[in-house]
């Protein structure tokens, strides 16, 4: 099932999206909210006539660097240490505040010349979890959806933590939806930028599965009810300007697409 956040007549609400084609998509706006058993109201909306909204509010997003052996090559960065021995995951957080929906503009920070683009699946948490054991994974999470990492990539290289450079406002561009029922083990996930394809991965390429990831976050912290896990990118990120249109796809799942503005 995709669920969707979206506002209509200043009103929020969270609907399963039906139907195949994007001109014959409706929402059906669902009884409570979806983390919890709910029911189908049976008042349907055309998705044309609401605007998408992100499809969680997360208490924190958690993002991966470096889960992506070509990514991390791409930018010069080790996946083993001088023993051989594979890399920790590389953890980081993203606000709330970062998060945006699909048709949102992502804003050019103004402390940065160079913006970049990361495609990544998202994995949203659907239940409190605490050092879940791996056979449990599956229990925990509600749904995926896409995501773009926008990383004023200037500022990560020159700065030893990563938060203004990763979090920034408008930087956690998610949507369109969440699909509750897809194997994400191998999907092809893709970015391109004025139609022109930059990014091109599949999921089955992870260093670490969206199993270890979670198994690995969980020994730390205890995850919420929509809480976000960016699970890392396929090689191929570069550069965003003033006006480009950016779009992540992710097979079985959907679009996000977002256009770049100057801010202020």
């Amino acid at each position: 099932m995709r669920i969707a956040r979206f506002s209509i007549d200043g009103n929020v609400a969270f609907g399963a999206v039906e139907g195949d084609g994007p001109d014959s998509l409706v929402l059906d706006i669902i009884k409570g909210i979806p983390y919890a058993d709910f029911e189908l109201s049976g008042t349907k909306v055309p998705l044309s006539k609401v605007r998408l909204l992100p499809p969680v509010l997360p208490n924190k997003v958690v993002a991966i660097g470096r889960n992506y052996a070509e990514h991390a090559k791409e930018l010069g960065n080790a996946i083993v240490d001088d023993q051989g021995r594979p890399e920790a995951p590389v953890a980081f957080f993203k606000p709330t505040t970062s998060v945006i929906g699909s048709g949102d503009a992502i804003e050019y920070p103004s402390f940065s010349n160079e913006l970049h683009h990361e495609a990544e699946l998202a994995v949203v948490i659907g239940r409190m979890c605490r050092e879940v054991p791996r056979e449990r994974v599956k229990d925990v999470i509600f749904g995926y959806t896409c995501a773009n990492d926008v990383t004023a990539r200037d500022v990560q290289k020159r700065e030893k933590q990563w938060a203004r450079a990763k979090g920034f406002d408008t930087s956690c561009p998610l949507g369109p939806w969440v699909e509750t029922d897809l194997d994400p083990s191998d999907l092809t996930i893709q970015a391109t930028v004025n139609g022109e394809q930059r990014q091109l991965g599949r999921t089955a390429d992870m260093l670490r599965s969206i199993e270890d990831l979670v198994v690995h976050i969980t020994e730390a912290m205890t995850l919420l009810p929509g809480d976000v896990i960016l699970t890392g990118t396929p090689a191929g990120v570069g550069p965003l300007n003033v006006g480009d249109e950016v779009a992540v796809t992710i097979e079985g799942i959907g679009t996000l697409t977002n256009r770049v503005i100057k801010r202020g």
